[in-house]
């Protein structure tokens, strides 16, 4: 099976930084579901890691990652799934981003070329996200007929607020530029293209300089008190993507960007 996600631990002041690199060597970085359960796994190898307090989440050169694989033949397979397998299959992407959200570690994201779909739901699971000037996200998953799932809406609420989370979910085929992301207040900090791996490690090592247990604390209150509510609601898109994904608006959706047409929907 291919191997998609290396770990290097033992990095920055004290040993204290890991870095976790997601590189399908294809240049887009696209999420099968072969590539979330090795992101999964990643993300809770360090559960019991008492020795490393920050994690950095990189992916390949060219892109942070494209989203869901829409051609991954096991992804593919949901097509003909019922109602009780389609939802098993569709927790893998919540299982992901809540993994990456519940780590005890700080997780800086450090994002070159493109952050789409999946990809900004793997994103914005993290506390930290450093982008290239050159990079560029979009939430393409309604022009799909999908919803934006993966819990990812509240968490986009609150770093951007509720206009523009409606503003970046709705308009599906529209680039959020780094430089709109970041008066957004969707990433911390844009630089120089080639360069947001080694800002994020330069971040993360003036977090792994602070006392470890005080930090880990701060980030779980803070989280605890931010995502107080947030399953009340997010829970039903898993349910809700299943709803969306028996739609004829979403089969036109899918056909229409494979075979790189307008889609026409017609709300049914």
């Amino acid at each position: 099976m291919a191997k998609f996600v290396t770990i290097e631990k033992g990095l920055g002041p004290e040993g204290r930084v890991a870095v976790v690199r997601f590189d399908r060597g294809d240049g887009i970085n696209a999420l099968s579901p072969e590539a979330l359960r090795q992101l999964t796994d990643a993300a809770r190898s360090f559960e019991d890691d008492g020795d490393t307090s920050v994690v950095v989440l990189t992916g390949g050169a060219k892109a942070f990652s494209a989203g869901f694989d829409l051609k991954d033949a096991e992804g593919r397979s949901r097509r003909t799934m019922d109602i009780g397998s389609l939802r098993r299959h569709l927790k893998l992407g919540p299982r992901l981003s809540r993994a990456w959200q519940e780590m005890e570690q700080v997780t800086i994201g450090a994002i070159e070329g493109f952050c789409i779909g999946g990809g900004v739901a793997l994103a914005v699971a993290l506390d930290f996200r450093i982008m290239s000037r050159a990079a560029h996200m979009r939430v393409p998953e309604i022009g799909l007929g999908m919803n934006m799932s993966w819990q990812s809406i509240p968490r986009l609420l609150h770093l951007i607020g509720p206009a523009r989370t409606k503003q970046a979910v709705i308009l599906a085929d529209q680039r959020i530029s780094a430089a709109e992301a970041y008066e957004w207040g969707l990433v911390e900090e844009v630089v120089d293209s080639g360069k947001a791996f080694d800002a994020a490690m330069a971040l993360a090592a003036k977090v792994a300089a602070q006392p470890p247990l005080s930090v880990a604390m701060t980030k779980l209150t803070v989280n605890r008190l931010a995502h107080a509510l947030d399953d009340l609601a997010s829970h039903m898109d898993v349910d809700q993507f299943a709803l969306a994904s028996l739609t004829e608006d979403h089969k036109e959706g899918v056909e229409a960007f494979l075979g790189r047409r307008k889609p026409r929907f017609k709300g049914r």
